[in-house]
């Protein structure tokens, strides 16, 4: 299974890089994986796509502020990403980060409009080392760090986007890039899909840089995909053994979520498993020809050409659809990636 096989045109000019005025009232294209059959509709809209006694799970990871800006002692100025929390990250006073432009071990950072010290402690190599302070680093990136926006917007963060690269329902601190197709969702749109019957749950999963590092192998088998650390509560896990049990539909709110849920399918299909909850570190990746196990539907954002995350839409979807979905989304000028349009796929 090759990767040029997975793939299509995306000219700049579809890329969104700044969110809908409103959050919300983003378009939504509706697929079929069954029949191929595409509908436009609204995001505020989606309710029209579910029924009574469906399921949707939501990830309710919080994005930290992780793009700390620093100096050393020298005043050249550099620049750290503090990386995603994991289930070992029990002590946020020395984590690895990602950084950018030189430095060595034993330097001595100072952050940026602050007099709080970083250390680097040791340099792992490929851009990545582990850095020491007095001060929660989690605390830190609270007070004087910049969301570390996707790559390709090619742009600095606003105080816009403090705001709107983070759902509404965001709790649980630790991700370094924000589950976006969450991002068009409101609570107005929540409690639209509660009065229809639908039955909302959550997750927890910390999205990792590793989300936006392309597929390095032209045989997608080859691959190997990062962890990220994963809690799924013992209300969630029961609300889906009970729908699966009953053959009602579960839907992922993302690609965050469906890795999650088919991760730990063989524990949520297992009716007789009393586990409070599920922890660990998810790894999975999900091509076309993978059996998807606890998913009957999927709303998702469009994503880059050879990503993992459009190989897994296009595991659910099937390839020709999705494939037949952009082009018709290109040619209708639906917004693309993180900040852009959705879908729904069912």
């Amino acid at each position: 299974m090759k990767l040029e096989d997975y793939t299509y045109n995306l000219v700049d000019e579809l890329i969104a890089s700044t969110p809908p005025e409103v959050r919300g009232w983003s378009r939504l294209l509706a697929l079929n994986r069954n029949n191929g059959e595409i509908k436009d509709s609204f995001y505020r809209n989606i309710a029209d796509f579910f029924k009574g006694g469906d399921v949707l799970v939501l990830n309710d990871t919080k994005v930290i502020k992780a793009r700390l800006f620093v100096k050393k002692e020298s005043g050249v100025k550099r620049e750290l990403v503090i990386l995603e929390r994991h289930s070992y990250d029990a002590d946020w006073h020395q984590h690895k980060v990602m950084y950018r432009g030189k430095i060595k071990e034993g330097d001595i950072l100072t952050v940026e409009n602050s007099q709080e010290k970083i250390k680097v402690e040791e340099i792992l190599g490929d851009g990545l080392a582990i850095v020491s302070s007095n001060k929660d680093l989690r605390d830190l990136c609270d007070q004087y760090g910049t969301v570390p926006l996707p790559p390709y917007m090619r742009r600095d963060a606003t105080p816009l986007d403090i705001k709107r690269y983070q759902t509404v329902f965001a709790q649980e601190k630790g991700s370094v890039a924000a589950p976006t197709a969450s991002l068009n969702m409101t609570d107005e749109i929540l409690q639209t899909l509660k009065n229809k019957g639908v039955i909302v749950c959550y997750l927890t999963l910390h999205v990792g840089l590793g989300t936006f590092m392309p597929i390095r192998t032209d045989n997608l088998e080859e691959h190997k995909m990062h962890q990220e650390y994963f809690e799924i509560p013992q209300e969630t896990v029961s609300i889906i053994k009970k729908a699966k049990k009953e053959s009602r539909r579960v839907f992922a709110l993302g690609t965050t979520v469906s890795r999650t849920l088919e991760y730990n399918a063989n524990s949520l299909l297992d009716y007789n498993d009393a586990k409070d909850k599920l922890t660990g570190e998810a790894d999975i990746f999900i091509y076309p020809g993978y059996n998807f196990k606890i998913l009957n539907g999927m709303i998702t954002n469009f994503h880059a050409p050879k990503s993992t995350v459009l190989m897994m839409a296009s595991a659910f979807a099937g390839w020709d659809n999705l494939l037949n979905a952009y082009n018709y989304a290109s040619e209708h000028n639906y917004r693309f990636l993180s900040y852009g349009d959705s879908m729904i796929i069912y």
